[in-house]
């Protein structure tokens, strides 16, 4: 099987139709087709079903597409290897991070990279732990900077390197009658609730169920700085990582300790670190970590 055709064929996935992936690769619709058809022959069944809207995956599709991701991903590290062995001392690494951490670790670590190696391009986009993993898994990344809550998170065939545990915060406005002390997570079972994204709202709604009841969830964002003025108007209550309340801190919230925990760390393609600019990144997402753990912390 022709590797290069199993690329065009990612392509033609990724794109969603055969001539917007000619398009892409500056192709004639033809020569696609042509490429396709040869990669069907040689695996012996048909990956594509062409309709008037594009193209749909059948079952044998899937499973290529999948091998596709992976040898996109070997292919890009490969390429990196070559770069650094030719002596160009470059590279690009895709990053993705969660909010929090791409407002505090993340730009320390990439201005110190910016500094020791001006050649190496990286490209952030942020992303909670689940799209994260998925752009991991489709190659469209090569870190992954996610969280789970109480423990490691499952990580497959990906390697996982922590980089440390933060506190979970109850979060309340600075006029609640508990906010200066006697919070507790029983005590919260009659106020409404603001909650964030999935994981973070399956631990809060867990930790209520623990103290015995179901919160009333009257707002849902991921933004750490909406929930927080959300909280300071009165709206509900909420629980936050150390890490959020340190990118930005609204001074009429106050913020109690004592509600769990969050492990957060890397995510990468095993052997990634062979691939010298992603090593230089996560060397320095872990020196920004160090730095942050050794500098005064919120409660």
């Amino acid at each position: 099987m022709d590797p290069r055709r199993v690329l065009i064929f990612r392509d033609v996935v990724r794109a969603g139709s055969i001539s917007a992936a000619a398009r892409e690769l500056g192709w004639t619709q033809p020569a696609v087709s042509q490429h396709l058809r040869a990669l069907e022959r040689s695996a012996g069944c048909s990956l594509l079903v062409r309709t008037s809207t594009g193209v749909e995956l059948t079952e044998p599709g899937r499973v290529l597409l999948a091998r596709a991701d992976e040898l996109a991903t070997q292919l890009h590290m490969a390429g990196e290897e070559l770069a650094e062995l030719t002596a160009l001392r470059r590279g690009r690494v895709r990053l993705a991070a969660y909010p929090s951490a791409a407002a505090t670790v993340v730009p320390d670590a990439l201005a110190r990279l910016r500094q020791d190696h001006p050649a190496i391009d990286v490209e952030l986009t942020e992303a909670e732990p689940p799209q994260a993993r998925r752009l991991l898994g489709s190659g469209d990344v090569d870190v992954a900077l996610v969280f789970d809550y109480e423990s490691d998170p499952d990580v497959a065939e990906l390697e996982w390197s922590p980089l440390g545990e933060e506190p979970v915060l109850l979060v309340l406005p600075a006029a609640h009658p508990l906010a200066e002390g006697g919070a507790t997570m029983a005590g919260m079972a009659d106020e409404d609730w603001i909650v964030g994204c999935e994981q973070c709202r399956a631990h809060a709604v867990g930790r209520c169920a623990a103290a015995g009841f179901t919160p009333r969830v009257r707002h849902v964002t991921d933004d750490y700085v909406v929930v927080q003025k959300l909280v300071a108007a009165g709206l509900g209550v909420t629980m936050l990582p150390r890490s959020a309340l340190e990118a930005y801190r609204h001074p009429e919230v106050r913020a109690v300790a004592g509600f769990g925990s969050r492990r957060y760390g890397t995510l990468h393609h095993r052997g990634a670190r062979t691939v010298p600019a992603t090593a230089a990144v996560l060397r320095e997402l872990e020196r920004a970590e160090r730095h942050r753990s050794a500098a005064p912390r919120l409660a």
